[in-house]
């Protein structure tokens, strides 16, 4: 039975990718507005289940049209699983709706200076990392640049997820097209 997920990338494929067979395996193509995680919870199984069947390199690297084999989760991947899941919530918790409510606005006028072709960087970038989605989330990466939820110091709104972006990568990268040839070289940026 075939079924289809949604995924947060928007960026097509460009290679063949190759999976191993799993007993009671769905084949699931991936579509703007999910990641790895939500397909674990959504197939009831787990990420590393995910990860490990699809020999993924990078688990917060999936791509549009993408086949993922999705199994069953072995009891160990269930307790490496709830490891990790424990460990992800101490370092940096999921906001509750309250929360970004609550600190939504307090960043909201701010307007980003950047234009032309650094603007079209930014964008192919939010693009890959996001498909374009403020409320995107994957693991503790959260927002349309896939920020450390950590940078954003609860306030999720999408003034504060452009001023901190641009921030991130001014510090990192020195400009959004330098971010841009670097995600193209490693594919995240």
């Amino acid at each position: 039975m075939k079924k289809t997920a949604v995924i947060a990338s928007a960026a097509a494929l460009t290679g063949v990718f190759a999976s191993a067979a799993v007993a009671n395996a769905d084949t699931v193509t991936v579509k703007s507005g999910d990641t790895v995680s939500k397909l674990a919870k959504d197939y009831n199984t787990t990420v590393d289940a995910i990860v490990n069947t699809n020999k993924l390199s990078n688990a917060n690297l999936i791509f549009v049209g993408q086949k993922l084999e999705i199994g069953e989760a072995t009891q160990a991947d269930n307790n490496q699983q709830a490891a990790q899941g424990q460990q992800s919530q101490q370092v940096a918790p999921a906001a509750s709706s309250q929360q970004a409510t609550t600190n939504y606005n307090t960043t909201s006028n701010y307007t980003s200076n950047v234009s032309g072709d650094e603007q079209a960087a930014k964008e192919w970038i939010a693009a890959r990392e996001s498909g374009g989605s403020y409320t995107a989330q994957n693991g503790r990466y959260y927002g349309r640049y896939q920020l450390d939820a950590s940078y954003l110091d609860g306030d999720f709104s999408p003034a504060n997820q452009d001023r901190v972006a641009d921030q991130y990568v001014a510090s990192r990268y020195g400009s959004w097209s330098a971010a841009k040839s670097y995600w193209l070289s490693n594919g995240w940026y």
